[in-house]
């Protein structure tokens, strides 16, 4: 799988096969079918789906959805990545590198 960035009507989409992206809309869809998404699961989906296969630590994915109003741990992140698991189903792997952190697996 490969990530696109395109530019449709002046907003930013990621696909990823089946998976879209839409920032502008705040939006995710498999397959035409919308996947419901907190701020910050959608925070750490679009980080990991616009770099598929790079690695991203904890801390890096924490910087991506502390908005400086709220603590938030790296059982934090644990937490949003296996809701995100969950929601996305098998075919949209988040794989775990252990002692590193967290993939979009192509």
């Amino acid at each position: 799988r490969r990530a696109v960035l395109q530019a449709e009507d002046g907003g930013n989409r990621i696909t990823l096969g089946e998976l879209v992206i839409d920032k502008d809309r705040h939006e995710v869809t498999i397959s035409g079918t919308p996947v419901p998404l907190t701020a910050s699961e959608f925070k750490i989906l679009s980080l990991l789906a616009a770099k598929p296969s790079w690695v991203f630590s904890r801390d890096q994915i924490l910087s991506t959805i502390h908005d400086g109003h709220i603590v938030v741990t790296d059982r934090t992140v644990d937490v949003q990545i296996v809701s995100l698991r969950k929601k996305l189903g098998p075919r949209q792997a988040i794989e775990t590198v252990r002692g590193v952190g967290y993939k979009l697996s192509r």
